[in-house]
This record gives structure tokens, C-alpha cells and sequence, in this order.
């Protein structure tokens, strides 16, 4: 009786809580026309705050919420619902939709990733309005508009990746909603995927081609939207592109591959690392600690986080074969004498990629593109296009940097592979915790295969844990490329607000 009452006092309460978010559903007051002025520091100004979204915690239905952070929910809403991390717990925080797939339109995490989105896409909407109203724009305010442009397609490619099926599966179906001016009616449809890769390449284009003043990799650059036109078009299917702007990237002579002996200080240097296109500076001040960092849920040095999220099993099998590999620098064991801790059954394999800025257990600047992406996604798009010998020469130009120099493939594929298959797994190993395993799967048409221990497993009792098996019996163990839990619920925000926007089924 008690759990009938307390469904019927939420469906009383919601449409008062939906009230009390109407104004954040189109997210508006940051920047204004009239607080953008045409000069350099008043775009400048407004601008930085755009990039400061991605890490700030922001009032969001009336309330801050410290776990409420872009690239927090960018990669757990990614990462979580891949075979690369396993939960070590039940959980009631909104991490565990993502590892169940039993996902709701009120789950706060992709509700806050929506609505800080749009937020970012409005306020550089705003600032091209602005600045599309100047002539004769110096390569300083030019610089400034690119980036918007850059930033524009980011935002939307994020949202396409997490609401709508792949490309590769359903082009014609729906996508997000498409917000390109300050214009834009409240209530409108979505696009479909296909119309919106569009809307990103030619946001990215533009942007690529207006940024000749890089700020530094903490901004938009010419070679991070090349980048992101790399991914967006590996994500679409067209290989000759996805070759064309990796290789744009590569050939700039602005990055180079970090070595095994500098790979694992990589991601804790972030902001100065020879690999980096892109990334979210954090700086001390934006330490969130045991509360709200990216870094708390994957790892704690017994304070500093919660560390519930651990690499999983079938990523350590993939990677078991070279305990030389240099990449093992980021799954860390927690022992205690000598003696591996578990949690709930499950091992407990700390993941760093997130920490160690500045000596800080929970500080990170999150990289976004980097330089051994660019040769993965030529390298698949070789494979995808018959060029076996050059997708395998852009594989081991990785390797090489990674402590496996003695494990090269040296143009010989092996027996009983194909050159996709090595190129996937290389490219689980390297990018493993960036935010990009769940896509790479999905919109390669492949399943995902998560058979092992884990509290994803529907049930699951820690006395049913037998590490000496796999788990059987269980339901999410293998997820269909075809399975609608492969992305998320519309957030009912958006759905209630505009009755133009059609529900994922």
C-alpha cells in the first residue's frame, strides 16, 4: 500500500516539478544579444562561459546537484553501458540505468546531459548571432566565431549519439532536435540522424575553416574540428572522409604519439601532452573531489572517491596477452598485503585515466580527440575499405608507442582475423574509458557481449559470484545491436514541454 501511495503522490507532484523547469527546458539566461556586445572581449567573455558548461555544476529543476556535470554524464552514460566497466553494486544513483539498461524518461543523468546540451548549443547561438552581424572580423574574432561553430556540432553530436540510433542503422530515423538560431520556436520536431550529421559536418566545416588563431587545446581548433569530422564521419559510414581528415590531423605536424615511456603520464597532463587535440581544462579550483569528479566513481585511494566502478573482467581478458602493454598503466588492482580486494565479489580494478592531475587523486583535464584516435579511425576506415596493408600499418604505428614492438603485424594478417576485427580491438584497448566502446560496437551492426560477473546481471547475490565460471542464466549479457536500450529515453522535460517531440520506443 505503501509503494501505491508514494506513485501516486509523484504523479501528483510531477507536473508541479515540471512547472518548476519549464524555463530550464530552453536554456536562455546565460548569454543574452544585449550582454553579447560585437566586441572582441564581450564575444571572448561569453565564449569562455559556453566551454565552462561542460564542467560546471548548474542549476538544473530548481537545484545543484553535484554528481550534474556534462563530461560526468558524457562518459558514464557512454562507458557504463559498454563491456569495458563493471558495476560492483546495486546503486539508486542514475549511473546504474546505464549499467541495468532499464532506462526512465526522468533519469536525472541524461535529463541534465539534454538540458546542459541545448544550454551550450543556445549560448553559442547567441554569439554567432551576434557576431554574424560584424564585418570585417579580424582572425582574433574569427578564431571566436569557429569555435562557436565547433562547439555547435560537438553538442550535437553528443545528443545524436546518446538519442538516436547509429547512422549506420536507421539514417532516416529520428534524430535530436536541431537548434542552428537563436530563432528556433520552443516546440519543434526532430530531425533526422541524417539531417543532423549534416548539420554537424557543415558546423564543423565552417568552424575549421574560420579558425586560423588557435588558443590552445583547451579551445576549438582548426584540428579539433578535423577531428570531429573524422569521428563524425567514421560514425556515418563514409570511410574516404574519415581518412581524409584523420590524416588532415596527422599530417599538421602539431601532435605526435606519446611513447611508452611518456603514454602513462598522458592523461594527468592533459593540457601539455603531445597526443592532445582537444580537451576540458580543470584546474585546481574545479577539483570536485569525492563528490561530483569523474574520477570518484572509477577510483579512491581509500578518501578520495567511491570507486565502485572497476575494469571489467572482459577487458582484462582482451588485454591479458601482453602484460607488457604500457596501456595497463590506468587499471590499477586494489590490494591490501599483497592481496587483491573485492567488492561485493566483483575485483576491484581502479581505472586512472581520470586522476593525478597535479598529483590530485580526483583531477583530470578529460581529453576529447587525440592524436592515436586519428590513426584508429583510419585504420578502420582502411579495413572497411579492402586497404588491409595500410589499416594494419596505422595498428602497429600504435603498438609501437605502447611497449609492443616485438608484437607487430607487420602487413601479416593473422590467421582466422580480419583486419576490422584487429582494428576494433586495438582501438577497445587504446580508447578504452574515453567515451567510445558503446558506439563503436553498436554502429558497426556488432553485440555486445557483457558474460561476465557484474551487478549488471539482473539478481544478482554476491553468493552467486563464482569467479572461476562465467555467469549463465542471466539476462544483459549480450545486448543486440537492434535492442531500443542501446540509447535513451527523450528526457520527459522536453517531451512534455513540446509535443512535437516523438518518445524513443
Amino acid at each position: 500500500m505503501k509503494q501505491v501511495l508514494n506513485k501516486l503522490y509523484l504523479l501528483l507532484l510531477l507536473p508541479l516539478l515540471m512547472v518548476s523547469c519549464v524555463k530550464d527546458v530552453n536554456p536562455t539566461d546565460a548569454i543574452t544579444t544585449a550582454t553579447v556586445t560585437q566586441s572582441y572581449t564581450g564575444m571572448l567573455d561569453a565564449l569562455n562561459g559556453a566551454y565552462a558548461l561542460f564542467k560546471d555544476h548548474e542549476v538544473f529543476a530548481g537545484s545543484t546537484d553535484l554528481n550534474n556535470m556534462y563530461l560526468r554524464q558524457y562518459f558514464e552514460c557512454s562507458d557504463f553501458a559498454s563491456d569495458d566497466i563493471v558495476c560492483g553494486q546495486t546503486t539508486t544513483d542514475p549511473l546504474y540505468y546505464s549499467f541495468s539498461l532499464d532506462h526512465t524518461t526522468t533519469q536525472t543523468n541524461t535529463r541534465y546531459f539534454w538540458y546542459i546540451s541545448y544550454k551550450i548549443i543556445n549560448d553559442v547561438n547567441t554569439i554567432i548571432n551576434a557576431m554574424n552581424g560584424s564585418s570585417n572580423l579580424n582572425a582574433a574574432s574569427q578564431q571566436l566565431l569557429g569555435e562557436c561553430y565547433f562547439l555547435r556540432a560537438f553538442a550535437h553530436f553528443g545528443l545524436v549519439k546518446f538519442f538516436a540510433k547509429p547512422y549506420t542503422q536507421a539514417p532516416d530515423g529520428a534524430g535530436v532536435i536541431l537548434r542552428t538560431s537563436v530563432d528556433d520556436p520552443a516546440q519543434k520536431a526532430r530531425s533526422t540522424v541524417r539531417e543532423v550529421y549534416q548539420s554537424i559536418i557543415a558546423d564543423a566545416t565552417k568552424g575549421a575553416s574560420l579558425m586560423n588563431a588557435s588558443r590552445g587545446v583547451m579551445y576549438g581548433t582548426k584540428e579539433a574540428a578535423w577531428a570531429l569530422l573524422s569521428r563524425t564521419y567514421l560514425y556515418e559510414g563514409n570511410n574516404d572522409s574519415t581518412a581524409y581528415y584523420a590524416t588532415e590531423v596527422i599530417n599538421s605536424g602539431k601532435f605526435s604519439l606519446t611513447t611508452a615511456a611518456t603514454f602513462p603520464a598522458m592523461f594527468a597532463n592533459a593540457t601539455t601532452a603531445s597526443e592532445t587535440i582537444f580537451c576540458i581544462a580543470f584546474t585546481a579550483l574545479d577539483d570536485y573531489g569525492k563528490s561530483g569528479s569523474i574520477a570518484s566513481m572509477l577510483y579512491s585511494d581509500g578518501n578520495s572517491g567511491w570507486g565502485e566502478e572497476y575494469a571489467s573482467q572482459s577487458l582484462r581478458d582482451t588485454m591479458s596477452a601482453h602484460p607488457e602493454d604500457v596501456r595497463w598503466s590506468y587499471i590499477v588492482p586494489d590490494t591490501s598485503n599483497g592481496q587483491l580486494q573485492y567488492k561485493n565479489g566483483i575485483p576491484k580494478y581502479y581505472i586512472t585515466k581520470f586522476s593525478f592531475q597535479n598529483g590530485s587523486p580526483t583531477l583530470s583535464s578529460p581529453i576529447i580527440f587525440r592524436l592515436a584516435e586519428m590513426y584508429l579511425n583510419r585504420a578502420e576506415a582502411e579495413a572497411k575499405a579492402g586497404h588491409t596493408q595500410a589499416a594494419l600499418d596505422d595498428v602497429d604505428i600504435i603498438r609501437k608507442n605502447r611497449g609492443l614492438q616485438n608484437s607487430l603485424y607487420n602487413d601479416q594478417l593473422p590467421n582466422g582475423k580480419t583486419a576490422l576485427g584487429i582494428v576494433l580491438k586495438e582501438r577497445r584497448i587504446e580508447l578504452a574509458f574515453e567515451g567510445q566502446r558503446t558506439f563503436d560496437v553498436y554502429r558497426n551492426n556488432l553485440s555486445m557481449n557483457r558474460t561476465y560477473w557484474g551487478y549488471h546481471l539482473p539478481g544478482l547475490q554476491e553468493s552467486d559470484i563464482d569467479l572461476s565460471k562465467q555467469p549463465t542464466g542471466y539476462s544483459n549479457m549480450i545486448i543486440q545491436p537492434s535492442d531500443p536500450r542501446t540509447i535513451y529515453y527523450i528526457p520527459i522535460d522536453e517531451i512534455q514541454t513540446n509535443p512535437l517531440c516523438t518518445q524513443n520506443p
